[in-house]
């Protein structure tokens, strides 16, 4: 069952990645997939509609969710960035207090790799950001602040 909850995960970000105006060519080098394969998921072939269905459930659950699942069921961190940053719908805003001291734990504990330590310094890349907040919670000083943009409702 978890190989097609990942077809699911990736035939939605297949999806997503041709409305963005990417070729299947692209999106197979993307998801490092079989340009063949990628066409038969986006023409409903060798996929599943129950692990589709599965996937979109996955894709609405909190931030924090989302990812861990994604990445248990992937166990590759690159793809799950790929596939969270691509069907997650929200977007963050994630700020760094002065207070930082530089520990880096958060950026080990970021599965997104959007935090990097520069100067004794983090530095978190809001377009990566998915708003999970695990770098929150091990943060000794509260330094990071992570908020929800608002698309304009």
């Amino acid at each position: 069952m978890p190989k097609h909850i990942v077809s699911g995960l990736k035939y939605l970000t297949a999806v997503e990645l041709i409305r963005d105006g990417y070729n299947q060519k692209e999106v197979a080098k993307i998801l490092e997939m079989d340009r063949s394969t990628v066409s038969h998921y986006l023409n409903g072939r060798n996929l599943s509609w129950n692990s589709i269905e599965v996937a979109e459930i996955i894709t609405k659950f909190c931030p924090r969710d989302f990812l861990t699942l994604t990445f248990a069921l992937l166990n590759d961190s690159e793809k799950t960035r790929i596939i969270v940053k691509t069907c997650s719908k929200k977007e963050f805003h994630a700020t760094v207090e002065d207070s930082c001291i530089g520990c880096g734990l958060c950026a080990d504990t970021c599965l997104m790799n959007a935090i990097v330590l520069d100067d004794l310094k983090a530095h978190i890349d809001s377009e990566w950001c998915c708003g999970c907040l695990m770098c929150g919670d091990v943060c000794p000083t509260n330094s990071i602040k992570i908020s929800e943009e608002k698309n304009g409702c």
